[in-house]
């Protein structure tokens, strides 16, 4: 679904089914590099089950035109424009990594409209290293293979490679190709400048007043489980599910328990 947010086309992946303003609402939010696709299970699930589904390409990523936005509150605000053009008032907001902050963002400054919070894959502070940065900004794909090599727990995770042929980094590493290649200059080095400079995140967790959950993966290279302490003390609704066997990519890794945690989250009156 295309939508016009801020002057630019905006696109929203709907789960495979056509958005019903009628039904609650579930926004995907990916993180730096990524576009909607990351969320492909998870999305169709929801959309097949209840759910009306906005899994968001944010500026510069995907499918969504405009320049990639320097800030976490500028990305929030560009998604209460979007949540806006779609005729939503209120959703459930799930962002993973980059988009985590700029979902726990949005639920803090517009408490109204969130009704339920899943940070996927989160940490605050969320810094990036300075040997991250240099590569993002002077060796894209460098910055890419460190990535990917980081935000997998394993070379062969299973249950997620479903059959011969099917590897899971090189579908992380291969989609961040793309981005590289669709979206504007240095996308990869504005993203991690925008995870690495926000500083808001101790304020909004205590602004946030919705129910919370905090999904994790215990062998998290990126974010690691501790470095959530932050918001699961400062946010006062919060619960933390950790799992095994899982690294920053939790949906590529441990899709199934992703959804599972997600959905039964999303359903609880």
């Amino acid at each position: 679904m295309d939508l016009l947010v801020q002057g630019q086309r905006a696109y929203c992946y709907t789960g495979g089914k056509a958005f019903d303003p009628a039904l609650p609402t579930a926004v995907f939010i990916h993180g730096a590099q990524n576009d909607h696709s990351v969320w492909i299970l998870q999305t169709r699930y929801f959309a097949h089950h209840g759910f009306n589904v906005l899994a968001v390409d944010l500026p510069g990523h995907g499918r969504s035109r405009g320049p990639a936005l320097a800030s976490i509150a500028g990305i929030s605000a560009w998604l209460l424009a979007l949540l806006d053009a779609a005729g939503v008032g209120r959703a459930m907001l799930i962002g993973h990594s980059m988009g985590s902050l700029v979902a726990l963002e949005t639920a803090a400054s517009a408490p109204g409209r969130v009704s339920k919070l899943a940070l996927v894959g989160a940490a605050y502070p969320m810094r990036v290293s300075d040997a991250l940065l240099s590569a993002a900004r002077e060796d894209e794909q460098r910055a890419i293979d460190m990535v990917n090599i980081w935000s997998h727990s394993t070379m062969s995770p299973k249950p997620s490679n479903p059959g011969p042929g099917f590897n899971v980094i090189e579908g992380g590493r291969r989609l961040m190709q793309h981005i590289a290649r669709c979206g504007p200059e240095l996308l990869f080095h504005t993203d991690f400048s925008v995870c690495n400079s926000y500083g808001n995140g101790e304020a909004a967790a205590a602004g946030v007043t919705c129910p919370t959950l905090l999904l994790l993966g215990q062998r998290d290279m990126m974010t690691p489980p501790r470095a959530a302490t932050t918001l699961s003390q400062g946010i006062r609704d919060a619960r933390t599910v950790l799992l095994a066997a899982a690294g920053h990519q939790l949906m590529a890794e441990q899709p199934d328990a992703v959804l599972d945690a997600l959905y039964s989250f999303a359903r609880e009156p």
